[in-house]
């Protein structure tokens, strides 16, 4: 195992080989979610972060200088570039893309680990990273189902003032917060719309404070964000 660990062309290979069958495995839940990173995306940064850990201890060692990490700290910095450009904020300022990114983030390091033959590390952070990003999903939706606070975008219907909402919020005891209006997203012309926070002082969780908002005769349109 030790000699696993020094550059050869067997370890080379291998580490390669590893870090390509590590993003893929990460990535194919994204893809079967078909988010825009998918299993390509995620091979191909697990891979490429791989081969510069590689790089950097070949010249580490051929060479006898440098910092046998330098190379390997640049991309985990690096990569948050393109993090960032699969992270969208909508018009109605939804965020989506942010676990995207993050998996994205943890290919990179698992290539890192992959490529400076720590092959246990890569092995145990990857089964880490799909479990997270699969077995935990559900566990993920079922606490944003059960909590009190609410972040809804909601448009009344034409000539419906905001003090319904007022009442609304005051008569089922619930605090709002964060409240934008949204001049140039109203549902229809002359209708208001707007972003907020609700957050249940009483028995009401997630789900009912979307479906009375919902069930208000005024409303037009509601979506949680």
């Amino acid at each position: 195992m030790l000699q696993m660990r020094e550059l050869t062309l067997a370890s080379i290979v291998l580490r390669i080989l590893l870090a390509v069958f590590l993003g893929g495995v990460i990535g194919l839940e994204r893809g079967m979610k078909n988010r825009a990173a998918g299993l390509r995306t995620y091979m191909l940064v697990c891979m490429g972060s791989c081969i510069v850990m590689v790089t950097n201890q070949y010249i580490y060692q051929a060479y006898g200088t440098g910092d046998p990490v330098r190379m390997g700290a640049q991309v985990v910095s690096g990569i948050g570039f393109l993090g960032a450009g699969s992270i969208i904020v909508t018009a109605r300022n939804q965020i989506r893309g942010l676990t995207t990114a993050a998996g994205l983030w943890a290919s990179a390091c698992v290539g890192l680990a992959a490529g400076i033959g720590l092959y246990e590390v890569a092995l145990i952070g990857a089964v880490c990273i799909f479990v997270i990003l699969t077995a935990l999903h559900n566990l993920d939706d079922m606490l944003r189902r059960n909590t009190k606070q609410l972040d809804a975008y909601v448009a009344f219907k034409k000539g419906v003032p905001i003090s319904v909402f007022f009442d609304f919020v005051h008569n089922n005891s619930i605090e709002y917060s964060n409240l934008h209006m949204d001049a140039e997203g109203a549902y229809t012309s002359g209708a208001i719309a707007f972003s907020v926070t609700l957050k249940s002082k009483g028995e009401y969780d997630h789900g009912d404070m979307l479906r009375e908002l919902a069930n208000l005769e005024e409303t037009a349109f509601v979506e949680e964000m």
